[in-house]
């Protein structure tokens, strides 16, 4: 069995005193504490300086976000700490219980290739953006991986050493990079939680979570594959109606409209939804077989609902709202093959 150092990784920006207490508790348990200084202001120094008694401190210029800091901590830990090691995230509000801590990273080494999340349950007096936040996000996450994770925006997170270099090629430099690493990893299903308390101080008044600009970068893949769908929609039908207008020719008007949006919808898809780099003569067979099986589902679906006595108008209505998500769920994961751009990979700071 391997024997595993247990290293905790602090990404603080603007932090308050709870910072040098978690670090100074953990420090105490045999962790070896490891903060990232996400450029918070001078009236923080203090507490950085303080908590340098217990870790070691790195630090941003300028802010540039949580995920571009877990990525900073990772870098400096792969460099300079030799493996074996577990690594746990821990937010620097103080929200996470050293025991809590404690458990995870026990579970972590026990599964080395998983990630380990403490996951909440969000019960007693929690904040209503936090309880609305967390359960739409994990709607979403449900819909576009399959998997059932209760606490998708848990900043208590485990792994070994074995899993660095993937969590350090995720792509995302603030909020949204937790998201992304449970997406990504969500193809390998190697992914386990562990229940921890529900913890929040003053309200979450610490928290530097923006409501439109993070909630955007979090959502803003479904957000455009729904641009993208409705732009193909109004090609479809503009062109539809001019056709049929010139030729009178209702199927052939149809055919050719559903062709020319269909090649929209594809290249919309391929560069600015998925933003894919898998060649077109490899992603372009896999999105007409889905085409076709949408199309199909499409009608099958219709008439069973139908078959239920529900009107025919509201039937398709809930017909398309399903093929969507499901034609999200697929694309993303079997149709458009994320590849590494350049600028997409960490840069050490």
């Amino acid at each position: 069995m391997r024997e595993e150092k247990r290293i905790a990784l602090i990404p603080a920006y603007e932090p308050e005193k709870e910072m040098v207490k978690i670090a100074k508790e953990l420090k105490e348990e045999g962790f070896c504490v490891v903060i990232i200084n996400d450029g918070s202001s001078q009236e923080c120094d203090s507490l950085f300086v303080q908590a340098s008694e217990y870790a070691a401190i790195y630090t941003h210029t300028h802010n540039r976000g949580k995920g571009a800091a877990i990525k900073t901590g990772l870098e400096y830990i792969k460099n300079n700490f030799s493996i074996p090691y577990v690594i746990v995230t821990v937010d620097a509000d103080g929200q996470h219980k050293v025991d809590d801590v404690l458990r995870v990273v026990k579970v972590a080494e026990e599964n080395p290739n998983s990630l380990i999340l403490g996951s909440r349950r969000f019960q007693g007096n929690v904040p209503w953006r936090s309880r609305l936040g967390n359960s739409i996000t994990r709607m979403v996450y449900k819909v576009s991986s399959g998997l059932d994770v209760f606490d998708t925006q848990t900043g208590l997170r485990a792994f070994s050493d074995r899993m660095v270099e993937e969590m350090l090629s995720v792509r995302g430099e603030r909020y949204e990079y937790e998201m992304n690493v449970l997406l990504e990893l969500a193809r390998k299903e190697d992914i386990k939680e562990v229940e921890i308390a529900t913890v929040y101080l003053n309200d979450n008044r610490s928290s530097h979570f923006s409501t439109i600009k993070d909630s955007y970068r979090i959502y803003k893949e479904i957000i455009r594959f729904a641009s993208s769908s409705l732009t193909s929609f109004l090609v479809d039908y503009g062109l539809y109606c001019l056709l049929f207008m010139i030729s009178g020719a209702m199927v052939v008007s149809s055919i050719l409209a559903r062709m020319v949006s269909a090649s929209l919808n594809y290249s919309l898809n391929r560069k600015f939804v998925f933003k894919s780099q898998e060649a077109a003569i490899e992603s372009l067979p896999k999105y007409i077989t889905l085409a076709l099986c949408i199309l199909l589902g499409n009608v099958i679906l219709l008439r069973g609902i139908v078959s239920f006595g529900i009107n025919a108008y509201l039937a398709k209505i809930i017909t398309e709202i399903m093929m969507f998500v499901i034609s999200w769920s697929v694309q993303r994961q079997f149709v458009f093959k994320k590849g590494t751009r350049e600028g997409d990979l960490y840069e050490k700071a």
